[in-house]
């Protein structure tokens, strides 16, 4: 991330934020709105913001949230993700690949990494390159492993090629997204 030291919310606040959000989402969206004052160059308060937004369905909300944190920390990996697979779950190919090209694009076998580059193929419909990038992806992830459980439902949604037989060319991304958004609750 680019911002110093002093732009930053203390830990121990950003904790407390962090622990709210696990009892109260709506408390801790005003308790993250009053660090983002304190602390209006903070990305991980932008992104922590947009990902209990996003939770909440307030996906529009979200994306200016995340898009905020990937301004201010243009390199912050997982803020950049989370907002190129919001925007692509909601039906923004464009937009997602755009987003998720610095990442995707990166000199690394890195898990996010990989997992953008199935994102994008996906936004292109490349379904079977998409769900390839995604498994390895998922083969090395050691760190995040919600998003290795998301990347599953996308490539088992691929593999199933879709609702009622469906073939999976027939099929966008969007739509296949949206249908695997609308069957659970994730929180970004």
């Amino acid at each position: 991330m680019d911002a110093t030291m002093d732009q930053l919310c203390p830990d121990d606040l950003l904790a407390e934020a962090i622990a709210l959000a696990g009892e109260n989402e709506a408390a801790a969206i005003a308790r993250i709105d009053a660090l983002i004052a304190a602390h209006p160059d903070d990305p991980r308060l932008h992104f922590l913001g947009g990902s209990l937004l996003a939770a909440q369905a307030r996906y529009s909300e979200a994306r200016e949230a995340m898009a905020r944190s990937i301004e201010i920390a243009p390199d912050y990996a997982i803020a950049r993700f989370q907002l190129g697979l919001l925007e692509l779950s909601s039906g923004d190919a464009a937009a997602s690949d755009a987003t998720l090209a610095p990442l995707a694009e990166a000199e690394s076998e890195d898990a996010l990494v990989l997992f953008a580059r199935g994102l994008r193929h996906l936004a292109r419909d490349e379904l079977g390159s998409a769900a390839g990038l995604l498994r390895e992806g998922m083969r090395v992830n050691r760190d995040h492993p919600l998003i290795s459980r998301d990347m599953q439902l996308i490539v088992d949604r691929i593999e199933q090629g879709g609702e009622a037989g469906e073939p999976a060319e027939e099929m966008s991304a969007a739509q296949m997204l949206l249908k695997q958004h609308a069957a659970k609750s994730t929180k970004h």
